[in-house]
């Protein structure tokens, strides 16, 4: 435990001098980076770097001591799930111009429930499937905006072990998008980028990486050794967090990202956070222990970066998608409000309050944590005015205990949202996508039936970390709110190209060095 300790403090050591090297080089303005470093942490809270701060020795601190550390960062969009934090980061975009309304949603058209990124137009490329892509994304990104600059010339490269958290922040053009497969144990794709798998993924997976963290302990778990059960488990373990660093080693080294004339992006999003906080919330031990492996795999990761680019060509910007709820179980220990309600519950009050007053039929298409679609073709059957079926659907759920807001369609519709929480309501509506009800629970109270979530519009799911760090940033405290989307412009702003199409962000002209 010492030498690993003793090795990280040297680590960051490396790293504090490649950076202060940075600083002396600086120029008046930031100067375009040969490498844009955007990275997630899934469900990394902004406490996180204060609660956990004495122990980061590597990466975190390393970001800590020589970024700009934003300490107000927000999202200003709901629900706050990983599509949306992931679409937000590098398009500026909240979902009422992304089109991104959740991780997944009744798409009317097709008469079914769709993901994000989901494309039967495509092929799962390294295992069995349908495929993904950035089809269902209505405005573009940084590196969409890059490339269509400099004609094509930088590379893009996507990463994560979910498929939304790899190609989201990729954007339309990008070279590809990778995530992890857990039947196969796989890096896979999909033939929206390419044909087949470039070389090196197929000699990547060819060596089995998975396969390795058979058995491997952490903390008091241990890993299962037989494989259809070990792949789907990595993800809730630092091991998976370990086969996405590894991963991107492969792509910057395969790609020879940062080497050109051009800039290039290289979007990396840790999902392992958040599959673990799910699990035990974030007062666990275990996420404590996820934040400690998450410092030193991204002091590897600089490493790796300083070897080929040189961190003085680098702009590494950091931040996570949302934050997380505390376990209800756990606060109402601590005297905290909080509790537990059945998604089924508001299905099942629309539905009598609804054939009550109309008659009996089946009213809800589709429902999730508060979503719910009504059948729109049978309220125009029945010369129903929606306005007023609404109406009595949203009084029926205001009913159930510990509901703090329902929000129709034809109130979204018409912008009636005007404080904090309703305007983060309406960043997250656009009609063609989102249900006709929305409902908000009481702070602390949550639709999961065990561990924890996230997905409301208050501080805990909101405060989020931002941190850039490169040569021409001014490194700093920087107190003053600012948002996600924020990202995106400050970004363009840098590599001197326009902001992306659906942008509602500012610059951040504060980093910048005088």
């Amino acid at each position: 435990m010492l030498r690993s300790y003793t090795r990280s403090v040297a680590m960051s050591k490396k790293l504090l001098l490649a950076l202060l090297a940075v600083t002396a080089l600086a120029t008046a303005a930031p100067r375009k980076p040969k490498l844009v470093l955007a990275i997630v942490v899934d469900q990394f809270r902004y406490d996180y770097l204060t609660r956990f701060r004495g122990d980061y020795v590597s990466g975190l601190d390393t970001l800590l001591k020589m970024g700009a550390v934003f300490t107000s960062a927000s999202l200003e969009h709901f629900p706050t799930v990983t599509a949306l934090g992931h679409s937000a980061f590098l398009t500026g975009a909240t979902p009422s111009e992304s089109g991104i309304v959740g991780n997944e949603w009744y798409a009317r058209e097709e008469h079914r429930t769709v993901t994000s990124v989901s494309d039967p137009q495509t092929t799962l490329l390294g295992a069995e499937g349908e495929g993904s892509s950035p089809h269902r994304l209505l405005v573009d990104t940084v590196g969409d905006e890059l490339k269509i600059a400099n004609g094509q010339k930088t590379r893009i490269i996507g990463i994560s072990l979910k498929d939304r958290a790899a190609i989201l922040p990729a954007g339309h053009m990008a070279n590809g998008a990778y995530w992890f497969d857990n039947d196969s144990g796989r890096f896979v794709s999909s033939t929206y980028y390419f044909e087949e798998l470039p070389s090196w993924v197929k000699d990547f997976n060819q060596s089995r990486p998975a396969d390795k963290f058979a058995g491997a302990t952490w903390l008091t778990r241990t890993m299962p050794a037989d494989p259809k059960q070990l792949y789907p488990a990595l993800a809730a373990s630092p091991f998976g967090n370990e086969l996405i660093e590894a991963f991107a080693e492969r792509a910057l080294q395969a790609e020879q990202l940062g080497t050109r004339e051009f800039p290039d992006i290289l979007a990396i999003s840790f999902s392992s956070n958040d599959y673990v906080g799910h699990q035990v919330g974030p007062d666990a031990p275990e996420v404590r222990e996820m934040s400690v492996r998450t410092d030193k795999l991204l002091g590897q990761l600089f490493q790796a970066v300083d070897r080929q680019v040189g961190l003085a060509n680098v702009l590494v910007v950091l931040t996570a998608d949302h934050g997380v709820a505390p376990v209800p179980e756990v606060n109402m220990g601590r005297k905290m409000p909080g509790g537990r309600i059945p998604s089924a519950t508001f299905t099942n009050a629309v539905e009598r309050a609804l054939n009550n007053r109309y008659g009996e039929d089946m009213w809800v298409l589709s429902s999730a944590e508060g979503n719910l679609y009504l059948d729109q073709s049978l309220i125009a059957e029945k010369k129903l005015d929606p306005a007023e079926v609404e109406q009595v659907a949203a009084r029926a759920l205001m009913a159930v205990p510990h509901v703090f807001r329902v929000y129709t369609r034809q109130q979204l519709l018409a912008g009636n949202a005007f404080d904090p929480v309703g305007h983060r309501v309406l960043n997250g509506f656009y009609a063609r996508r989102s249900a006709d009800l929305e409902v908000l629970l009481e702070p602390f109270w949550l639709f999961s039936e065990n561990g924890t979530s996230h997905g409301t519009p208050f501080g805990y799911d909101t405060h989020i970390p931002l941190i850039f760090m490169g040569a021409g940033i001014r490194a700093g405290v920087y107190t003053r709110p600012v948002a996600l989307n924020d990202v995106a412009p400050t970004l363009a702003a840098i590599l001197e190209i326009e902001p992306p199409a659906g942008s509602v962000g500012r610059v951040l002209p504060e980093i910048f060095n005088p």
